[in-house]
């Protein structure tokens, strides 16, 4: 598909690439935002799909809000916009398939959030990130609160907020936000292999691990292992399972049908 900001790059083996073309900076305006949430809504319903890469045209991934835009904006006008942009977001995390955020340049602000949105994030050695809303007065909207601090935990989440600072990949990475720092260079080469090693296994498993792990992780231990019971036994009953025992028995590679 085509859109007038984003493109969707769909490949045989079940990973997807999700391009921000909005130049200069992938700025999260009405059209961008509008652009990504429609994109998102086709691949909720993909079934094909068994892991996403969110990567950036040009230098940047997103810099955050377009600040041209929003100082246009009534509060009423901004009173609507950022619950949608926290609907894209939460899109995002609510894939039923692994995601991966390709983090050129800059991701600040809502950028940021877009990131934090994703499983996982690898990052070009290049790449500066921070939620900077505090610097202007506001706070971050999209999920950045909830989301860095149960990513990286309360203090790193504090300090992030509260500073409003950009922090260096280096920075990022010890903090715990970044899953992998990779010459900018060959970012989108190192994402792209990550998203085809998880595209590789088990797509049923991979789904239902996901729904495992996210539906389980604030319960108390027992509800958690319930739920981890459920998914696996979602699992049972699966094509993917008996290929991965034959395959082990034939000595070669498993053939997944994600059935």
């Amino acid at each position: 598909m085509s859109a007038r900001a984003v493109r969707l790059e769909v490949h045989a083996d079940g990973v997807r690439v999700l391009t921000m073309d909005k130049p200069p900076v992938n700025a999260l305006g009405r059209a961008l935002v509008e652009d990504l949430g429609t994109a998102l809504e086709g691949l909720r319903d993909d079934a094909a799909a068994r892991c996403l890469v969110l990567r950036s045209a040009g230098k940047h991934f997103c810099a955050g809000a377009d600040l041209k835009e929003r100082t246009g904006m009534s509060l009423d006008e901004v009173r609507a916009f950022v619950p949608r942009l926290a609907g894209v977001c939460n899109a995002i995390a609510g894939l039923p398939f692994p995601t991966i955020a390709a983090v050129a340049g800059t991701a600040a602000g809502g950028g940021c959030e877009l990131a934090l949105a994703c499983d996982l994030r690898v990052l070009g050695d290049d790449a500066r990130v921070g939620l900077r809303e505090t610097a202007l007065a506001i706070l971050p909207g999209a999920g950045g609160t909830q989301r860095l601090a149960r990513i990286a935990g309360l203090a790193v989440a504090k300090r992030w907020i509260f500073t409003a600072a950009l922090h260096d990949a280096g920075q990022v990475r010890a903090d715990g936000v970044a899953d992998a720092v990779v010459p900018a260079g060959r970012l989108d080469e190192e994402a792209v292999l990550l998203a085809r090693t998880i595209a590789g296994n088990g797509p049923v498993a991979v789904r239902l691990a996901k729904r495992a792990i996210e539906a389980g992780w604030d319960l108390p231990m027992n509800e958690a292992l319930a739920i981890e019971w459920s998914c696996y036994q979602g699992v049972l009953p699966t094509f993917d399972r008996e290929e991965a025992l034959r395959a082990f028995a034939e000595k070669r590679p498993p053939r997944f049908e994600g059935r």
